[in-house]
């Protein structure tokens, strides 16, 4: 693991939203939080870790999606809540991050619950092995190279039953669709790393990542 920021990851840290002005509007209620945590080196490659959530969870069952869940009165803003969340689920320590701001983006509202989530990318600094502490929730967790996630050919619409559709990515046999594979896009957007890829390429949601939606 490397501590050091690479000059990409500055670069996107330059473009998001400051996080100091989150205490002043944290007022908890539905609020929730996700953390979306880059790692690596600029030789190696920059990683992204995830979750991929039990089969049997009340919402977003068997889907794959960034360390997150709902903002408790004892947080004192959502980036402390994107942190515990990713502390319990992914094993990631708190103090092994570096918060460099919220994702400026308009897909902040997931449509089960009627959530506002706040969007918080970290540098990741830390050794620890990744490991959940929730086994009720998380099925797994998966480290994955961002060259993988932006190749062109490992990304599609995905389409839903119900008539919706969104971008996606298939990396391996894993599906990331739905509010995740949103923040994801606008994410690579926002750090000008997006490489030209086809949306006229479908594919619908495999049963397995939605679980609790089909």
């Amino acid at each position: 693991m490397c501590g050091e920021i690479p000059e990409a990851v500055e670069a996107l840290a330059a473009e998001l939203l400051p996080t100091a002005s989150l205490s002043a509007e944290f007022r908890g209620g539905r609020r929730a939080a996700v953390l979306i945590a880059l790692h690596g080196s600029a030789d190696d490659g920059l990683r992204i870790v995830f979750v991929e959530k039990t089969a049997h969870v009340r919402t977003h069952a068997g889907q794959v999606a960034f360390p997150g869940g709902t903002c408790e009165e004892t947080d004192a803003d959502p980036v402390a809540a994107a942190l515990r969340e990713a502390r319990e689920e992914a094993g990631i320590a708190p103090s092994s991050v570096v918060p460099l701001g919220i994702l400026p983006t308009d897909r902040t509202r997931v449509a089960l619950g009627g959530f506002d989530v706040v969007p918080v990318v970290g540098w990741w600094t830390g050794a620890e092995p990744l490991a959940s502490s929730d086994h009720d929730e998380i099925e797994a967790i998966h480290d994955l190279e961002v060259d993988d996630l932006l190749d062109p050919a490992n990304r599609l619409t995905w389409t839903h039953p119900r008539g919706f559709t969104g971008p996606g990515f298939v990396v391996s046999d894993l599906f990331i669709w739905g509010f995740t594979a949103g923040l994801l896009d606008a994410l690579f957007d926002c750090a000008g790393w997006t490489v030209p890829w086809d949306k006229t390429r479908r594919a619908p949601v495999p049963p397995r990542f939605m679980r609790d939606n089909g």
